[in-house]
Order: structure tokens, then C-alpha cells, then sequence
């Protein structure tokens, strides 16, 4: 039995909006978004002004944007598919209160011991099929855990690889984990290690950025799939000033030289993937 490193969590769709309301107000460097919600209308202005900065990138408008569309209908209409969407943006940027909305809903909704699993299946379902690449992460999880009722490792493999080929890191590197192993696909190492590649070069180095690092590191150094390499090995395993322990059992492996050969590697690919 492997492990799997526990990815970055869903969304937590049940949550009612005045709750985070009173959980979270602190205020945009932008747009006072606190302020806003304490307003009796939001104006059409004020929402164009919300949707706009979110669309800039700004993680605490992104976050209040799919506040607003897992709201009552009041200021727009709910719509669950933008809720999810909003939410893993501003998430994925590291903005607290989205990430632990999102913990939420794994922690309670998905791997809980109340969970109702009819009604996960139903948002992830309607998440993944207007194409939801996190809502398509999720389902693959649930069916390779067995969060339905029933394993199936083939149904968990058609979800991770529609969200890996949207770029999604996490399920990039879960799709090649099913790859390495045989579960759900034909073994084939190589393209296990083509799709620890894809979820390797992401930043900033959460989830499934990582965990495709640390195992296309695996491959290099044990040369399945792929060549065998240790400064390519010791190169994945090092980038970011990792403090990952099998450093300590692939130096004894490799000269002096290999090791500086393979920080430099390190240190130039950190110069071609700045962190955000």
C-alpha cells in the first residue's frame, strides 16, 4: 500500500456566505470589500469593480467573488461551477480564509464521518462537467478512495486526467502516480514520469508541484521511464532549498561535482520559475 500526499482541499460549497462574511473582513489593498458587504445593495458598479480586480489577480476579491456566487442570489446569481473556480484562484495564491474554506470541505464534506456523500457527488459532478478542473481533481480522488461507496480506479484516472490536461498540478501528479503503479492504466513509467514533469514545473510549490518533483526525482535516480540521472534526481529534489530527506540517500551516490552540478541546475531553474 503507497501514500499519497493529501492535496490541496476543495471547495466547501455548504458553507452559507454571512458565515464567512463574519469570519473574514479584513479589506482589499484595492477595493474595501468589507465595506461593500456592509452596504443593504451592492451596486452594479461595485460588483464590476470586485470582478475586475479578481480578474487582476487580486486573491481577497477573488475570494469575495465566490463568496458572492455561493450567496442567496441577492447580487448575482449562484452559480456553484464560479464559486469553486474563484475560491481554488484565490486559494491557490495562499489568501487563509480561502484555504481553509477549502479544507473545509474536505475535511467535513468529502472525508468526514457526517459526510453526505450524495450531495458531494452531485456538486462535483455539475463542477466537473462545465469543466471544473478542480471539481474533476475531486471526483478522481473520491473514486480512487472510495468516497461513493465503490473504488474505481478507471473512473479516478478519466477525472484526473481531464483537470491534469487543464494544468492541474495536483491531478497531474496524481494521474502519473496511476501511471507508475499500473492503477487504473497500463503501467508505463514513462509517462509517469512525462506527467511528474508537467506538475513539477509549477509555481508556487504547493500540492501537487511538490509531489511531482519529489517523484520525477524518484525516477531519475532509480532510471524507470527515464534515464538514470542523479544530478537530474538530486536537481528535483533540491529546488527551493527543499529539506527533502532523500537528499541524504543520493549523495552517498554521487561525486562532489554531480552535487554542484545539480544545485546550479536548481538554482537556475528557481531563476526561470519565480515564485508569484
Amino acid at each position: 500500500m503507497r501514500l499519497r500526499l493529501l492535496l490541496p482541499p476543495l471547495v466547501l460549497f455548504f458553507l452559507a456566505p454571512s458565515v464567512l462574511l463574519a469570519q473574514h473582513s479584513a479589506a482589499s489593498e484595492h477595493f474595501r470589500i468589507a465595506g461593500v458587504f456592509q452596504l443593504p445593495v451592492l451596486t452594479q458598479n461595485e460588483f464590476k469593480q470586485l470582478s475586475s480586480e479578481a480578474q487582476a489577480g487580486d486573491r481577497e476579491a477573488q475570494y469575495w467573488l465566490a463568496v458572492l456566487y455561493n450567496g442567496d442570489g441577492k447580487f448575482v446569481s449562484k452559480d456553484s461551477a464560479k464559486f469553486l473556480d474563484w475560491l481554488n484562484k484565490s486559494a491557490e495564491q495562499g489568501y487563509a480564509p480561502a484555504q481553509e474554506t477549502l479544507e473545509g470541505f474536505v475535511n467535513r464534506n468529502l472525508f468526514g464521518t457526517n459526510t453526505d456523500f450524495v450531495k458531494a457527488e452531485m456538486y462535483l459532478l455539475r463542477g466537473a462537467e462545465q469543466e471544473n478542473a478542480d471539481s474533476q481533481l475531486w471526483l478522481g480522488v473520491a473514486y480512487e478512495q472510495n468516497r461513493f461507496g465503490t473504488t474505481d480506479l478507471k473512473e479516478a484516472a478519466k477525472w484526473y486526467r481531464k483537470a491534469a490536461e487543464q494544468g492541474q498540478p495536483d491531478a497531474q501528479a496524481s494521474l502519473g502516480m496511476l501511471y507508475e503503479y499500473g492503477d487504473g492504466v497500463e503501467q508505463d513509467y514513462a509517462l509517469a514520469a512525462e506527467w511528474y514533469r508537467k506538475a513539477a514545473e509549477h509555481v508556487p510549490d504547493l500540492g501537487g508541484a511538490g509531489q511531482g518533483r519529489n517523484q520525477l526525482g524518484l525516477l531519475y535516480m532509480s532510471g524507470r521511464g527515464i534515464p538514470k540521472d542523479y544530478v537530474q534526481a538530486y536537481m528535483w529534489f533540491s529546488v527551493r532549498g527543499s529539506d527533502n530527506p532523500n537528499l541524504k540517500y543520493i549523495e552517498p551516490m554521487m561525486t562532489p561535482e554531480q552535487i554542484v552540478a545539480a544545485k546550479h541546475l536548481a538554482e537556475q531553474w528557481e531563476k526561470e520559475h519565480p515564485l508569484p
